[in-house]
């Protein structure tokens, strides 16, 4: 018998039981979209973070006071600390870095007529928005000189005036009080989104590092010195330059750990890749399930129709088919009913995983590796669990399965 003869007959099979191949494709359907959709979501969060991350800038480095580990919590080391003692020395010995930006947080309240909120102040220098690739939405930064003359001017996130209840812009060129000190805001920041370190980098409020540590904070300790290297490739140089200096800072002698924690973008890149991918291969090894269960399935309904059509095989196999065109006829069926199920639900995963995006604003990437990927499988399902029906059919005996009531 023909290939083509075979699969006309396959086909007419499928055919004549509308509704139960639409049911039997149904599990391979919601198997595929899911796949396709979970896929679609760990891909999408995974470019985000590289996106948000490298915004920051890959080149950047990030010092942080050191911290102990006592009765089963980390608590902050009261010797290890960073200061704008260290910071100086960064400035005037550091080599293979281009910029030290010192810094210091702490929330306070802020007030602007009858409004109010709380929010973290930070004290830095004034090259902030060029070693943390921040923009200017209005205004300016403040100056070297009025950092120097511990000006009483601030630069604010554009969440601040949200939370006061005001427009983005309102807070340009007026005075805001911070611990009840009067501050001239001199500029706005651009948005930069939620974090993905946690935390909201647009409610906050910048200020001279001077103003902040003698004015407003009172003390001298800084929650991190940040580092921005000449180029990816001087990275390790710049971070061996900053322990050298740092361990003569501190007085630590051969031997002794450091006491401060220096960190790159490109760690916070991998480390959250890695994340986000692991988490990626959880969501679609769950949906994969969803695949094994639809083949089952249709294993379970071929069975069935192999029973249902016995004197039909019978018939056949009296007209002259022979066993191997029984085995494909029920192959094709099966891979059949899996392949359109796979092409249905690659088409539902996309169409799903795009109005997710658009209705909970969230990253989706659409994998075209994931979408072969998801219909290759579908495919094999259609083998693997098509064969133990179709060698069924194809062993019936013709004399026993024409006499089958």
């Amino acid at each position: 018998m023909l290939f083509g003869e075979v699969l006309t007959v396959a086909l007419g099979a499928l055919r004549a039981n509308k509704l139960r191949s639409m049911l039997t494709m149904l599990g391979i359907v919601i198997g595929v979209a899911a796949v396709i959709a979970m896929v679609a979501l760990g891909t999408g969060a995974q470019s985000a973070v590289k996106d948000r991350i490298s915004s920051l800038g890959t080149t950047l480095l990030t010092v942080n006071p050191g911290a102990q580990r006592g009765m089963g919590v980390v608590i902050q080391d009261q010797q290890a600390k960073l200061t704008m003692k260290e910071a100086d020395a960064l400035i005037e010995l550091g080599e293979h870095f281009t910029s030290v930006q010192p810094e210091m947080a702490r929330n306070q309240q802020v007030t602007y007529s009858n409004k109010n909120t709380n929010v973290s102040i930070v004290g830095t220098s004034p090259n902030y928005l060029e070693v943390r690739k921040y923009k200017l939405a209005g205004g300016r930064m403040f100056t070297t000189a009025e950092t120097e003359a511990m000006s009483r001017v601030a630069v604010v996130g554009p969440a601040v005036a949200v939370n006061m209840g005001l427009d983005t812009m309102s807070l340009l060129d007026e005075s805001i009080r911070i611990k009840g000190i009067q501050f001239q805001v001199v500029g706005v920041l651009q948005s930069k989104g939620q974090s993905t370190m946690g935390g909201n980098p647009d409610e906050q409020i910048l200020i001279p590092i001077t103003t902040a540590r003698f004015r407003v904070q009172g003390t001298d300790r800084l929650r991190s010195i940040s580092v921005l290297a000449s180029s990816e490739e001087e990275i390790p140089d710049a971070m061996a330059s900053i322990q050298k200096i740092l361990r003569r800072q501190h007085r630590l002698r051969q031997g002794q750990p450091d006491d401060f924690q220096m960190r790159s973008q490109a760690d916070f890149l991998n480390t959250l890749g890695e994340t986000t991918q692991v988490f990626t291969y959880l969501l679609s090894g769950i949906a994969a399930v969803s695949l094994l269960v639809g083949g089952i399935g249709i294993m379970n309904i071929m069975l069935v129709s192999v029973t249902e059509r016995t004197r039909e095989i019978g018939i056949r196999k009296s007209l002259g088919a022979t066993r191997a065109n029984i085995l494909l006829q029920f192959m094709i069926e099966a891979i059949v009913l899996c392949c359109l199920g796979g092409i249905i639900g690659i088409m539902v995963g996309s169409g799903g995983a795009m109005a997710m995006s658009k209705a909970f604003a969230w990253n989706v990437k659409v994998s075209p590796s994931a979408i072969m990927l998801a219909f290759a499988f579908s495919a094999a399902v259609g083998v693997v669990f098509g064969v133990w029906p179709a060698r069924r059919a194809a062993v019936l005996d013709p004399i026993v399965a024409l006499r089958y009531e």
